[in-house]
């Protein structure tokens, strides 16, 4: 059976992303409209202590992982604009494989984030 799972690093800071918000949504079959699934925060080492979607839960389909980076930094101490150049970051990504391990991590400051399918 799948799983999805996610990892975030503070690159600002050279740390897990402990505390922060992140949300799973998924969308109809037309892609319309979407339905929130999970909501979750990391632990001290930046990861979810459980897999966001697992087992029954895990299904083939379109989904959008939010990151609540701009409240993450905010409860940092870090001072940011207003509005900051980064706050919600959505990853609108497809899993088609039902057997497969979807690992989605964040690389994340307050002016840049990047991600990619891992394993």
């Amino acid at each position: 059976m799948g799983i999805l799972t996610t990892h975030v690093l503070d690159t600002a800071s050279g740390r897990p992303a402990q505390g922060m918000v992140i949300r799973l949504y998924g969308f109809s079959l037309d892609g319309l409209s979407k339905k929130l699934l999970v909501e979750t925060v990391t632990n001290e080492d930046g990861r979810c202590d459980a897999p966001i979607l697992s087992n029954g839960a895990f299904t083939i389909g379109l989904y959008e992982l939010e990151f609540e980076a701009g409240d993450y930094f905010r409860n940092a101490g870090i001072s940011l604009p207003k509005p900051a150049f980064l706050d919600t970051i959505p990853i609108r990504f497809g899993m088609a494989d039902g057997d497969s391990h979807y690992h989605v991590p964040l690389l994340v400051s307050p002016y840049s984030f990047s991600t990619y399918r891992g394993s």
